[in-house]
């Protein structure tokens, strides 16, 4: 049980919340030929529903960081060192998909103002591009789940079957505008696994708030949260 930042309810709520929404936009993209001139041709034809699909999995990797820290906690108590590695490498791969989906919504922009040719010749320059920072976290993403799920079997935080399932995240892609496949869906079918019970035994060992921290609290969530959404909007 984490003690410190993020604590029991944050991190929580991230372990839980963080995976289902990956998995649902994952699962959403399902069918969907996996490389980016398919994608963009699929978001033309049904716009709301690949936007969705990639907001849900942004949301979900925004989501999982104060997860990854609650576990990195955890796994530090009697494994330092695979914490500090598992925790390091897992949170660089989530950098290199928050950038990745950036471009992602930039494309689908140009799909509705330039048309789709003009998309996916964008992109496919982009692949030609010279990008050094984020192509260099691709073995962080590939190395971060196993060093993380063995710091979570080695320190119990995880049973082996959870800790084993949760490596498979290591192989799950990365890049701009890849879609799912079944092989990516049971990979983070792996995490949900892994992490979800996980999540749900933190938010039990948190206790419940009191009444006064909630009469407090939530409505200072929802101004931040309203605050955020109008703000963002007005750009």
């Amino acid at each position: 049980m984490p003690t410190f930042f993020p604590g029991a309810w944050l991190g929580g709520v991230s372990l839980v919340a963080g995976p289902l929404l990956l998995l649902t936009g994952t699962l959403l993209r399902l069918g969907v030929p996996f490389f980016f001139p398919h994608q963009l041709a699929a978001y033309q034809q049904q716009p709301v529903l690949i936007a969705a699909a990639y907001g849900l999995v942004l949301a979900g990797t925004i989501a999982l960081w104060p997860g990854i820290v609650a576990v990195t906690v955890q796994i530090g108590a009697t494994r330092p060192a695979l914490a500090l590695w598992g925790g390091t490498l897992v949170m660089s791969g989530l950098f290199a998909r928050t950038f990745h989906y950036g471009i992602d919504v930039f494309a689908f922009s140009l799909v509705d103002s330039a048309g789709l040719s003009t998309a996916t010749q964008a992109v496919s320059a982009y692949y030609t591009y010279p990008e050094w920072i984020v192509s260099s976290l691709t073995v962080a993403v590939m190395l971060g789940w196993i060093t993380l799920a063995a710091g979570c079997l080695l320190s119990r935080t995880l049973r082996p079957a959870p800790a084993i399932a949760l490596g498979l995240m290591s192989g799950l892609m990365v890049g701009v505008l890849k879609g799912s496949t079944w092989a990516s869906a049971v990979q983070v079918t792996g995490l949900t696994v892994a992490f979800v019970p996980l999540g749900v035994a933190y938010l039990r060992g948190a206790g419940r708030p009191s009444r006064r921290t909630v009469v407090r609290t939530m409505p200072l969530i929802m101004l931040f949260l309203t605050a955020s959404i109008v703000l963002g909007q007005l750009g």
